[in-house]
């Protein structure tokens, strides 16, 4: 897939079909959409393209509105080029877009950019000025301009709809089996290994300390997961919140992997969450937390296992 930041080099991609949306953690929703998407491409020989933003409009309108996101611009694309599609174009939002009117925004993206022929979307695409474009207004652009539009139907698991703001609000809850579900894949955050305290080192469980996080954090706990580091995976027992047991009260993330041995300091890692094992607890000494830790890091790896054979 071709990654572009803003319009220049789109040439090869022009006279495509079309998807445009944040895609916020390219959930079994947004993977419906974008299979829709190729397979009208490939019907017609043509490109499948994406149309997305960074950052979130939201930012720029109403930053203290804005949620926090599932994935990052790098995530979003490896998740949304295993879909299939032939290009991604990232727009850097600014209000000139934003204050496009819906037919504006039309005529200048839809036609004047891409030159597409076909669009694909949800039903509860919104776009231009206010959002005050909805699908019924694109449809009428469509019909007018003789561009194709197929709008995919939302998607349930259960009686669940899927959608980012209802993800999101799992993780946070920390209910990530569920939250998984939903995305169709498991939830993965991507970070930096920082210095810590090195208690952990010291009572015989090390840890990755975990920094430099900028999507949602599931609900402070215990975690059975998976940590990859250079194309290599690790089962884990992941800890997110403070270490009251220590009396330090600052919410941070810090992964012991299991069977590795090594130094991880400034390396980036992928954390991925599997299943939440149990909540944040003080111990009433070390020992205690010790032995709290090794029944931990057992049913961790019980659960990553078990996950894996599924």
């Amino acid at each position: 897939m071709e990654l572009l930041r803003g319009f220049d080099s789109l040439d090869p991609f022009r006279g495509g079909f079309l998807s445009i949306g944040n895609f916020d953690g390219v959930h079994r929703g947004h993977q419906q959409m974008l299979a829709c998407l190729v397979r009208h491409a490939q019907e017609h020989n043509v490109p499948a393209c994406v149309f997305t933003f960074e950052p979130h409009p939201i930012q720029l309108l109403r930053p203290e509105h804005c949620p926090p996101a599932l994935t990052s611009l790098d995530q979003k694309a490896e998740l949304i080029e295993a879909c299939g599609v032939d290009c991604m174009v990232v727009y850097q939002t600014d209000l000139r877009l934003l204050n496009l009117s819906a037919e504006d925004f039309f005529q200048s993206v839809v036609l004047g950019e891409f030159d597409a022929i076909g669009m694909v979307e949800g039903p509860n695409f919104f776009f231009g000025r206010n959002r005050s474009g909805t699908v019924e207004h694109l449809a009428d652009f469509c019909r007018a301009t003789a561009i194709e539009l197929d709008t995919v139907p939302p998607v349930f698991v259960g009686t669940q709809m899927v959608s980012s703001s209802v993800i999101r609000n799992l993780l946070l809850d920390g209910e990530v089996e569920e939250a998984s579900d939903l995305l169709g894949h498991r939830y993965r955050i991507v970070g930096r290994v920082s210095k810590g305290a090195e208690r952990g080192r010291t009572i015989g469980f090390p840890t990755a300390n975990v920094t430099h996080l900028v999507t949602v954090l599931p609900a402070d706990g215990v975690y059975a997961g998976v940590v990859w580091h250079q194309a290599k995976s690790w089962p884990a027992a992941i800890n997110l919140g403070p270490n009251p047991t220590f009396g330090e009260r600052r919410r941070k993330l810090e992964a012991h992997l299991i069977g590795f041995a090594g130094d991880l300091y400034d390396e980036p890692l992928q954390v991925e969450f599997v299943s939440r094992i149990r909540d944040t607890v003080e111990f009433p000494d070390v020992s205690a937390l010790k032995t709290q830790l090794q029944l931990d890091v057992q049913q961790a790896l019980a659960v990553v296992t078990r996950s894996s054979n599924r």
